[in-house]
């Protein structure tokens, strides 16, 4: 082969390298072209029909010239750039752009014939869409044959602003690569619908096998293919293992056919339940994608919990399964249930197959599922799928998320999670899921210094307050413990959401109706006075009360509490904890009431009457705190619901000038070396700098002049005029006016003088105080307003008054970025300390209008910005009219190269 004279090729950019999600729920892997592709290549041409091949080059064009390999494999990565789709190790599909001028390029692909129809295409153009942004290319042009109607419709869909064109027979397309809220949409539908799809096919498989099941009864594989079995799972069932007799037709007691190998089972697999020793996995994992299994469970442990050798096994076990096409539930898994109907799966450790109910259960713990799938039992409860991930090296809760969205057997989503593996996306599927059914999630490790052992996750710097905060915005239900978990799931699945918060109390125990009222209070609620209907109180007294309760327009909820009754008419049954006479005049009074307000029961000495009402669709609880705390849960969420009806607007300003800041930022990264001084990635600009790109942004910061001698301090004064401040801007004391470091409303030369003196004589030398001279102003609220990026939730805007405020009580708010014009309101007012802004005993109140303003600049900052990792503006002092900000700092660094906006991609640690 005769090659063309070498070109300059850049360094192989491993980040473009991504797992994707087809269309039909399969995974493929999209990585560039490299030189020694030259062979897949010319495989995956000769695969290609006549017609694809003359879609892609306007004429016949039956094989590839060497030059014609050469080209298609040789990439500067800059100018050329080629992607290819690949699934077993093998070429699916290519994309290739070549720019034609400074930020235009051309771009064509190629699918095979066999994947067109999995959404190979539309996946490549998101990702060869970003690598083009991300080289400063913001313009593609398609040539298509007009019978093509396949990629036109690729290119048409994406969402991209495009214009269209038809000349010499040819249509050309062109579109600008800057996303679009359309793009994005198109982007996001396309991720849920694929990924939704390949958690479907974990769940409901028609065909089973289960790789090392022993040749006796007991040990996992033999367990879970019983539990299979009994289970009453409704498709084939395969026992495996190497070591059973050649011939074995089928395995007893369980009745299914027995083979050596997967590669002996007839027909297609979809699911492989794995339950080999780890060191045996890939072996098992090389037949079952050879076989064309579409995906695995492994129950196997000996992973990343097992240390740095088993964490790299991990790593090496799914992106073997991914380059099969397969996604993986594990390793280390408890298993997976899906009571529908028509599967009846209970591929698991769990002895007993779960009821058909309206629960989706997600755990990353399989001893907390054990836990949660006993204590839905015990009460009567059911799920409609159940997954325990173990590590969840690779399907995850954002995965099941996406599946439970629009799974019509689930109607409230449950999730144990110890760590999140992708923060924002999560925040992200949780709100969307949010919007249409309630999730509920319950954090493990929160306080813990170091990543659970299994998990391999991003390095994450939020606390757990501002977690918990994100979660409330994406309207997250986040409960304390497991109990108060399936406490809150159970009332949701059952009973309408409330209408508002105030709850009617009644019961035949005075004193157990005063504790609900006090737990009402106590989580916010607004409770009536109890009516309490006497220890003598028979059924058909509950039944009047409980209906009368709920036909007053007075009460959005009510709270029932009882106690065993007593007296010659008792017809109960206290000694088993039941009385079937109450329970029934219980369902009978919310039958006839027609369901349209909430109603918890709250028994003493009652479980199996609980237990009754449970099974009949009225969740009952043991204690008043938990049923109060459940419907607390439900009232928050609610409300949580009506405002995300009328969503906010994040604002445009006509004084932003992002252009101009955007040069500013490359200008300001480029002259500090993108480093700063303590070798730590980006750097924090000075005090004039950092003034001056947030005016770009239409923030003023109040300027303050150096004061390092009592000559220039007095002349700063006497330029900004009195009355003056003077402060010490050294990191170790700024902002501490517990140390003095801060004297306000100096009138005149000697106070200024005065105050220099005794601050350089209680603090240190003048050097090392950096102190400034600063121009008074108005007198009102000291607060702070924060944007930090984290590397794994992303932008975080953060609000909170100054002082022991926020720092020492954590009384901060937060939420995502980008801001909206509610957003920025309920920040305000979501701190506890926010009556002091409000006009707290009589004092006058500030101009809270001003200080949303302020959050939303910053806000669209950080939100235009990347570069911009932190803004810190403290203090900003908010007065009755208007605001003054007295401090700003403001730190840049390189962002990275791929945001959640970028094209899709499953996770990789």
């Amino acid at each position: 082969m005769t090659s063309p004279p070498p070109t300059e090729e850049r360094e192989y950019p491993v980040h473009w390298e991504a797992d994707i999600v087809l269309r039909d729920g399969g995974i493929a892997h999209v990585r560039p072209i490299r030189p020694d592709d030259a062979g897949r290549l010319v495989s995956f041409y000769e695969q290609v029909s006549d017609e694809s091949k003359y879609y892609r080059f306007f004429a016949p064009y039956p094989r590839l010239s060497d030059r014609d390999v050469h080209r298609f494999t040789h990439h500067d990565y800059r100018d050329r750039v080629g992607l290819a789709a690949l699934v077993g190790g093998e070429f699916i599909a290519t994309v290739r752009y070549d720019r034609t001028e400074t930020d235009e390029a051309e771009v064509a692909f190629l699918v095979q014939d066999a994947h067109q129809g999995r959404g190979v295409a539309s996946a490549l153009l998101e990702h060869v869409a970003a690598v083009a942004r991300e080289r400063d290319i913001r313009r593609f042009i398609a040539e298509v044959l007009p019978a093509n109607r396949k990629m036109i419709k690729v290119f048409t869909d994406a969402g991209y602003t495009q214009q269209r064109s038809f000349t010499d027979g040819v249509v050309r397309l062109e579109f600008d690569l800057e996303p679009t809220e359309q793009s994005v949409a198109v982007m996001r539908a396309r991720e849920q619908r694929a990924e939704a799809r390949s958690v479907r096919r974990l769940l409901s498989p028609s065909s089973i096998a289960v790789i090392g099941t022993g040749r006796r009864p007991g040990g996992v594989g033999r367990s879970v293919l019983r539990h299979i079995t009994e289970g009453g799972f409704t498709g084939r069932v395969h026992a495996v293992n190497r070591s059973f007799d050649a011939g074995l037709p089928v395995l007893e007691p369980e009745g299914v056919p027995a083979h050596r190998s997967v590669a002996e089972i007839p027909g297609q697999v979809d699911l492989a339940v794995i339950a080999v020793p780890a060191e045996n996995v890939a072996e098992v994992v090389d037949e079952c994608g050879s076989h064309g299994v579409l995906g695995l469970l492994v129950l196997s442990s000996g992973y990343a919990e097992s240390g740095p050798e088993g964490n790299r096994r991990q790593r090496a076990l799914v992106r073997q399964a991914r380059s099969y096409g397969m996604r993986v539930i594990g390793p280390n898994a408890f298993g997976v249930l899906n009571s529908a109907a028509d599967v009846r799966l209970n591929a698991s450790l769990a002895p007993e197959m779960s009821q058909a109910g309206r629960l989706g259960l997600f755990t990353q713990s399989g001893a907390i599922g054990i836990a949660m799938l006993s204590g839905l039992h015990r009460r009567g409860a059911g799920l409609s799928s159940f997954v325990s991930a173990g590590n969840r090296a690779d399907v995850s809760g954002n995965d099941i998320l996406q599946y439970w969205h629009d799974d019509p057997a689930t109607d409230v989503a449950l999730l144990y999670l110890e760590t999140l593996g992708n923060p924002r996306k999560f925040y992200r599927l949780a709100r969307r899921t949010a919007a249409v059914k309630p999730v509920v999630v319950v954090k493990g490790a929160r306080h813990f210094a170091a990543t659970p052992p299994g998990h391999t996750v991003p390095v994450t710097r939020i606390p757990d307050s501002t977690v918990s905060a994100l979660l409330r915005q994406a309207g997250v239900i986040r409960t304390d413990t497991v109990t108060e978990l399936l406490d809150t799931g159970l009332l949701l699945s059952c009973q309408p959401l409330p209408s508002g918060s105030r709850v009617a109390v009644l019961g035949n125990s005075e004193s157990l109706g005063l504790l609900t009222y006090d737990a009402c209070l106590t989580a916010g609620l607004e409770p009536a006075r109890p009516a309490d209907l006497t220890t003598s109180a028979a059924p058909e007294d509950f039944h009047a009360a409980l209906g009368a309760a709920l036909r007053d327009p007075a009460h959005d909820a009510v709270v029932v509490t009882a106690i065993p009754r007593v007296g010659d008419e008792l017809q109960g049954h206290p000694e088993t904890g039941d009385d079937p006479d109450l329970a029934a005049a219980l369902e009978r009074a919310v039958a006839e009431a027609g369901g349209g307000k909430p109603v918890a029961i709250v028994h003493t000495a009652l479980e199996a009457m609980g237990t009754r009402l449970a099974a009949a669709g009225i969740p009952a609880y043991a204690a008043a705190e938990r049923a109060v705390k459940a419907l607390a849960q439900a009232a928050a969420y609610a409300q949580w619901r009506r405002d995300a009806a009328t969503p906010g607007k994040v604002p445009e300003f006509d004084d932003v000038d992002g252009a101009a800041a955007r040069l500013d930022v490359a200008r300001l990264l480029k002259d500090t070396g993108e480093r700063a001084a303590d070798g730590a990635p980006g750097v924090t600009l000075d005090e004039a700098s950092a003034a001056a790109l947030l005016a770009r942004y239409g923030i003023a910061v109040r300027s303050a002049l150096p004061a390092p001698d009592v000559a220039t301090a007095l002349d700063a004064a006497r330029r900004l005029g009195y009355p003056v401040a003077l402060k010490t801007t050294a990191p170790h004391l700024r902002h501490r006016a517990d140390l003095g470091a801060v004297r306000l409303d100096l009138a005149d030369p000697d106070d200024l003088r005065r105050a220099h003196e005794e601050l350089t004589a209680r603090l240190g030398k003048p050097e090392e105080l950096h102190l400034v001279v600063q121009a008074m102003a108005p007198r009102g609220v000291d607060t702070v307003v924060r944007a930090t990026v984290d590397p794994g939730a992303g932008a975080v805007l953060s609000f909170g008054l100054a002082g022991a405020a926020s720092e020492l009580l954590g009384d901060t708010a937060h939420r995502l970025v980008p801001a909206t014009d509610r957003d920025a309101a309920q920040l305000v007012r979501s701190i506890r300390a926010a009556p002091l802004l409000f006009g707290w005993h009589g004092a006058e109140p500030v101009d809270t209008a001003a200080l949303e303003e302020l959050l939303l600049r910053v806000s669209l900052l950080v939100d235009d910005l990347p570069e911009v990792v932190s803004v810190d503006l403290e203090p900003v002092v908010v007065a009755a009219e208007g605001l003054t900000v007295l401090g700003a700092s403001v730190r840049l660094a390189r962002p990275p190269a791929r945001t959640d906006l970028g094209p899709r991609a499953l996770s990789s640690f």
